[in-house]
């Protein structure tokens, strides 16, 4: 059983899978064997879009795929937000279970709702859960500055 790190700031707590790399852009990757990368985006990033309805990918399994590169998009109620890859190399697959369920994205995004499966390099920016960590603070320090301001 892979531990977690319980995380809480302001309205916002979620349990951060350890074992996990973690994107600036709030996509957390595994390296499931040497090279190969199931990715999905972290639950701070699906609340930001709200209870999601629909999805897509541009590219297809089997394709090279960049850094950065947009390769699909996630509808929400509250946003539509375009997915990008954190790993250059090839993409593998697509989440199946995502067809049939696609608030697995969001009710269960560190397990069951992963988002693609790729092979490759990832983003040198990657950094472990306590990186994360400091990314959602001042994410969320910067989200309560600007209701401040308002």
């Amino acid at each position: 059983m892979e531990s977690v790190y319980y995380y809480k700031r302001s309205r916002f707590s979620t349990r951060l899978p350890e074992g996990r790399r973690y994107t600036a852009s709030h996509y957390w990757l595994v390296e499931e064997e040497a090279g190969v990368w199931r990715v999905g985006m972290t639950k701070f990033a699906t609340r930001m879009l709200g209870d999601l309805v629909e999805y897509g990918f541009d590219a297809r399994a089997g394709s090279a795929i960049t850094l950065g590169a947009k390769i699909g998009w996630l509808e929400g109620f509250k946003a539509v937000a375009d997915l990008y890859s954190v790993v250059s190399g090839e993409l593998l697959n697509v989440n199946p279970a995502l067809d049939t369920d696609i608030t697995l994205a969001d009710s269960d995004p560190y397990g069951r709702g992963w988002l693609y499966r790729a092979k490759g390099t990832p983003d040198e920016g990657n950094t472990d859960v306590a990186g994360y960590v400091a990314v959602l603070d001042a994410t969320i320090e910067k989200m309560l500055a600007s209701r401040h301001d308002s």
